[in-house]
């Protein structure tokens, strides 16, 4: 019975890599796109808060935005967040408080920046260490294999995709992981986009 599932999950990883070795022979080089527009950061689950209500210091706190993405302060109750630039927080805080108090002025300050998850960088596959990241204005690929320490011993880094969503539609591209990082290429090096997710696949030989 073991060696069944065994023959199953190795058919099964087979066929898994031959779909993604097919997709990437069709991906595109990614091209040397202008560093991505920032925009308003978004909140996410996992950010720090830290929310300054003018005069009313005791309804001044510091939280953590819950995973569910919503977060509880005095006299606000499971307020959603995740999503929302921190603007638009303190003006939603300032619309609860207004029930208790006169003309609430909140300010919000965030910290610990994970991001809301359609903004974050995933680096999945054979990275030393793959994770999600948040994004940052002017980060290039470089600056996220610093973040997920490079690439294992067995890594087909000059082979890796990155799918970048365009126009509501996923679109696959090719990297030059090896070349940048152990060939010093620097001319491999490209900007990411918020959203964006790294494939890094295993070498064949």
């Amino acid at each position: 019975m073991k060696i069944l599932k065994l023959i199953k999950l190795n058919l099964l990883l087979v066929i898994t890599l031959y779909i993604f070795g097919c997709s990437s022979m069709n991906s595109q080089i990614l091209p040397k796109n202008a560093d991505y527009q920032s925009t308003d950061y978004l909140i996410g689950a996992g950010d720090q808060l830290e929310i300054f209500v003018w005069r009313n210091s005791d309804l001044s706190t510091k939280v953590i935005v819950r995973p569910d993405g919503r977060i509880s302060s005095p006299l606000v109750d499971d307020l959603l967040v995740s999503g929302l630039p921190a603007t638009q927080v303190a003006v939603e805080i300032e619309k609860a408080l207004s029930t208790y108090i006169r003309d609430p002025k909140v300010t919000i300050m965030v910290s610990g920046f994970k991001g809301a998850p359609g903004q974050q960088i995933r680096v999945i596959g054979n990275a030393s260490k793959p994770m999600a990241l948040p994004f940052k204005e002017g980060m290039t690929l470089l600056d996220v294999m610093i973040e997920v320490q490079g690439l294992t011993e067995f890594a087909d880094g000059d082979n890796a995709q990155l799918v970048r969503v365009t126009d509501g539609n996923p679109v696959q591209y090719t990297i030059f992981l090896d070349s940048l990082i152990r060939g010093g290429d620097i001319s491999k090096n490209r900007a990411v986009y918020p959203g964006d997710t790294i494939i890094i696949p295993e070498s064949w030989y």
